[in-house]
């Protein structure tokens, strides 16, 4: 009760010189919701853009009641320490009475965890410019709405509250998405994949003004194997075709995200190929879909950072087309979808038994998906369960062989980072390489 009581007054405080902040310094804000791919989105915008404004960026994934005023504030996450929280204060209070050069630009990441949540963001937030990235048909958080339609209504006001002559980003692909373009009198940009077969997407690519075609993998050679590196596409606008290579990452999700960002620096009139250029300085946040080295020359597909259906059906998608002696997936739970949990599960296992040599679970809810692969026909000894991430790190570093690819994912309490520490090559680096590295994570 006490921390609730103190977490109340502080967010009311830092909400409060949040707007003054605001008000004396006037930047253009650019605010990022979706499903997935919020937070490699705003890094990717931040990227573009930084050769050209004064911009900061949501650290980490901040995008809650917390998180986005310390944004605008530029402090700190306090955690539970009263005396980090009174620092931040004093800064706020510093901020708006004293002279300071600010930002010209934010971009914020803005979640949503409940009813409610987007009125009380935007009840005192209005971006210049909203991008929506992706939604799902299942989306995490799910159990504390009536429905999945409940969640795209909710994330839906943000796009409502973008300013008269603000702009509106869509993901052409996502047909829920792209219906909030019909809510907003606003400039519109679209975008999309030639070619997209999603079960969840409906490609309108003949709508669409910033569109990518030509989407591979990156292979380099090592040793005799072929390993994965990164992905190229091209991105075209206004009959100019834009090459893009991304390295350290794979998959169609980064596609959007760099299309998403690259659509930004085009509604400001931005030159597209200055823009790429500007992705040079990018890097993909730890646990989304990052390439990582393994033991045994293997190669570590990290995607721990969180897991839903939809992120979950990419990162698979994914581990089909790469190439690999053995694609081993790791799989822990996906939690916050309610009444929808068993079925999801279900579903997922049923997909990846298509596609892995070898599943190892872990966690309660991950049995369904041993269970839906089990029903797929995957036999009993490809299929391994692990009350946590521990354990099946420990086993993967005895059974990983050179060339295998790793998938790793699950929710963040499951704690799958632990796995991929495992199996590192070098798990000295896992501070900078993996996700929940804090020591307020690591003390959990």
């Amino acid at each position: 009760m006490i921390k609730l009581i103190f977490k109340k007054i502080i967010v009311t405080i830092i909400i409060f010189q949040a707007r003054l902040v605001l008000k004396k310094y006037k930047p253009k804000i650019i605010a990022v919701t979706g499903s997935v791919g919020k937070t490699s989105t705003k890094d990717a915008i931040y990227a573009m853009l930084r050769n050209f404004y004064f911009i900061r960026k949501s650290t980490k994934s901040f995008n809650s009641e917390i998180g986005i005023p310390l944004t605008i504030l530029g402090c700190a996450n306090g955690w539970n320490s009263p005396t980090r929280w009174m620092k931040n204060i004093i800064e706020g209070f510093a901020l708006i009475i004293l002279p300071n050069r600010y930002p010209q630009w934010l971009v914020l990441e803005v979640g949503v965890d409940k009813p409610g949540d987007m009125d009380y963001i935007t009840s005192w937030l209005k971006p210049d410019i909203v991008v929506v990235t992706r939604l799902s048909k299942v989306p995490v958080h799910v159990e504390f709405f009536s429905s999945p339609e409940a969640v795209f209504e909710e994330k839906g006001k943000l796009v409502s509250a973008v300013k008269k002559d603000g702009v509106v980003i869509l993901n052409g692909d996502d047909e829920d998405v792209r219906a909030y373009g019909d809510t907003v009198d606003v400039k519109k940009i679209l975008f999309s994949i030639t070619g997209r077969t999603n079960h969840e997407y409906h490609n309108d690519t003949a709508h669409s003004h910033v569109v990518a075609s030509h989407y591979s993998m990156l292979y380099e050679g090592d040793a005799g194997v072929e390993i994965p590196v990164g992905i190229m596409f091209s991105a075209q606008y206004e009959g100019k075709s834009i090459p893009v290579t991304i390295r350290g990452s794979v998959g169609e999700q980064h596609v959007y995200v760099i299309l998403a960002a690259l659509s930004v620096g085009l509604s400001q009139g931005l030159d597209p190929f200055d823009l790429v250029d500007g992705l040079s300085s990018y890097d993909s946040p730890p646990g989304r879909m990052k390439l990582l080295s393994g033991i045994k020359k293997t190669v570590i597909l990290d995607d721990t950072y969180n897991s839903s259906p939809i992120a979950l059906h990419a990162a698979i998608d994914t581990l089909d087309v790469l190439q690999g002696k053995r694609k081993i997936a790791v799989l822990g739970d996906m939690l916050e979808l309610g009444k929808y949990s068993t079925e999801q599960h279900i579903l997922i296992g049923a997909r990846v038994a298509k596609i892995a040599h070898l599943l190892i679970t872990v966690g309660v809810r991950a049995r369904y998906i041993a269970d839906g692969a089990r029903q797929t026909g995957m036999r009993e000894t490809k299929r391994l369960h692990f009350e946590d991430s521990r354990q099946a790190g420990e086993y993967l570093h005895k059974i990983v062989k050179k060339g295998d690819v790793v998938l790793v994912k699950g929710s963040q309490s499951i704690r799958m980072e632990r796995a991929v520490e495992a199996i590192l090559v070098e798990p000295k680096k896992s501070g900078e390489l993996l996700v929940r590295q804090e020591k307020d994570w690591l003390a959990r």
